[in-house]
């Protein structure tokens, strides 16, 4: 008769970044200093690439050159054309010409740094002008914005971002490796035994409950999205911070969380988010997609698709929950 030793515990490191909590898990103990390593490499590549509260960021200067042809650099370049896919996949539910709406609105800082309450009264709301006006040569990197637009490419760049640290960590320890950036989430490598147990919660950041919903995940990726966690008042108003790029405005509630399951973390990102944009539509649009997904309506009812599974005992690793980049 033999035995075999039980697999050992996976090792976990959590800390600030991108204005949310990044949560890194492996299934080897002895990995996690090198796998932090590439999370956190990876983490400042895009915070200086595509931040939008850093004048020195790649983003700002894209922004402030608007209108005139400029040359981007190769990870400029991925996210733009990762948040271009998403426009078109969405029909431009999710567009990165929201820019100058989110400022409008208030949401010209980190989040960290926005007043709870801001008696100003709001600007006329700003549509955006529309991804397709960019014009962008994947082939020589140049790109053009019509004059006036601002880029803001936090719906898909975390979620990018999720991606490439799972997958490059993986490959450097030969080991499971889950990345957790607030809401967005992606495993790569090897899952534990059972796969990587997720809480599903709207508020990544609160103690997780012994009696909450999970799920297990095996492999891709999960992003949530929601209207809860991200919020300010201006003028009396509640805000939140995923904007119609329709009308400039914050997305009119329905939905208080969506959970998307897919191959990529930005896939999911881009229809998690299209879903809190999309609102009443969103359970055709997602029933298209084919993609698993669990929406919760503001009085608590659950709608599942694609195959999501029902609820499922609690979790003891990361909660897919929203969260939102700087």
């Amino acid at each position: 008769m033999t035995t075999r030793a039980p697999a050992p515990s996976p090792a976990e490191a959590v800390f600030p970044a991108l204005g949310t909590t990044a949560v890194l898990l492996v299934t080897d103990p002895d990995a996690l200093p090198a796998a932090e390593a590439v999370l956190r490499a990876e983490l400042a590549a895009v915070d200086l690439t595509c931040s939008r509260f850093r004048p020195d960021s790649e983003l700002t200067r894209v922004n402030l050159n608007a209108g005139n042809p400029t040359t981007v650099g190769e990870r400029f370049a991925d996210a733009l054309q990762a948040a271009l896919r998403a426009a078109r996949l969405t029909d431009g539910a999710v567009d990165p010409t929201v820019g100058r709406a989110m400022t409008a609105l208030g949401y010209d800082r980190t989040f960290a740094s926005l007043r709870p309450e801001d008696a100003r009264p709001l600007p006329p709301a700003l549509p955006a002008p529309g991804w397709r006006r960019i014009v962008f040569d994947a082939r020589s990197r140049r790109l053009r914005l019509p004059p006036g637009t601002h880029l803001d490419l936090g719906a898909t760049a975390k979620a990018r971002t999720a991606d490439r640290a799972a997958v490059h960590a993986a490959a450097v320890t030969g080991c499971g490796v889950l990345v957790s950036l607030g809401g967005d989430l992606a495993v790569a490598g090897p899952a534990p035994d059972g796969g990587w147990r997720i809480a599903l919660a709207d508020d990544h950041a609160r103690p997780a409950t012994d009696h909450g919903p999970a799920v297990a995940v095996t492999g891709g990726a999960l992003a949530t999205s929601g209207i809860r966690v991200r919020t300010w008042q201006r003028a009396g108003r509640t805000l939140h911070h995923i904007v119609d790029p329709a009308t400039g405005e914050p997305a009119t509630p329905v939905w208080r969380t969506v959970t998307v399951a897919a191959a990529t973390c930005v896939d999911a990102n881009t229809a998690s988010t299209a879903a809190i944009v999309l609102g009443d539509r969103a359970v055709d649009w997602l029933r298209g997609t084919a993609l698993p997904a669990r929406l919760v309506a503001l009085d608590g009812r659950l709608v599942r698709l694609g195959g999501w599974p029902p609820d499922s005992a609690p979790a003891t690793t990361p909660r897919a929950a929203p969260g939102d980049p700087r």
